[in-house]
């Protein structure tokens, strides 16, 4: 089954929309996220849930925005898993 969904987050100064994809099930659930840049460039990470339940992005070297966007991205995920 795919499930993909999309939520738009202020990230930085801005409203940006977030496409979350559920990858298929492994050891750990994850999602793949995609954003564009200012420049419409593609932003590739992924999410997972933590030890302590929260889920957070799993790549060095984001910007900053999206590092601000993780909490909202949090809440979207477990809003659309119904949790």
């Amino acid at each position: 089954m795919n499930i993909h969904f999309s939520c738009i987050i202020k990230a930085g100064n801005r409203q940006r929309e977030f496409n979350l994809r559920l990858l298929p099930a492994g050891e750990d659930t994850r999602y793949e996220v995609d954003v564009p840049d200012d420049r419409g460039q593609r932003i590739y990470f992924h999410m997972q849930r933590s030890p302590e339940g929260q889920w957070r992005a799993s790549a060095p070297g984001l910007p900053e925005w999206v590092q601000q966007a993780e909490p909202g991205l949090d809440t979207a995920i477990r809003e659309h898993q119904g949790t």
